[in-house]
């Protein structure tokens, strides 16, 4: 499915992981922990993310849509986990 057919309110890239750590990750289940540190290190350091959750703080929900193969290994599962532990603090 093309992004302008989902009917997505916001595509929030600045979320997303670096291209240099989604290259190093590569999909390799065997990278994962390192991987899921490495991108929540990343979330501690993006401006982004501060501004996101004050413009969504009042929503009851968020529905966080990704593409991968591999459900047990992506970005969107640290990025729900992240979200959802500053969601709870705010």
């Amino acid at each position: 499915m093309k992004k302008e057919a989902a009917a997505i309110d916001a595509w929030e890239k600045d979320l997303a992981p670096s291209p240099p750590l989604r290259t190093w990750f590569g999909h390799k289940p065997e990278r994962w922990e390192v991987f899921q540190q490495r991108y929540k290190e990343e979330l501690k350091e993006n401006d982004h993310v501060a501004s996101f959750v004050d413009a969504h703080k009042k929503d009851k929900i968020l529905t966080l849509v990704y593409a991968a193969k591999d459900e047990a290994h992506t970005h969107a599962l640290v990025l729900q986990q992240y979200l959802a532990y500053l969601f709870d603090k705010a």
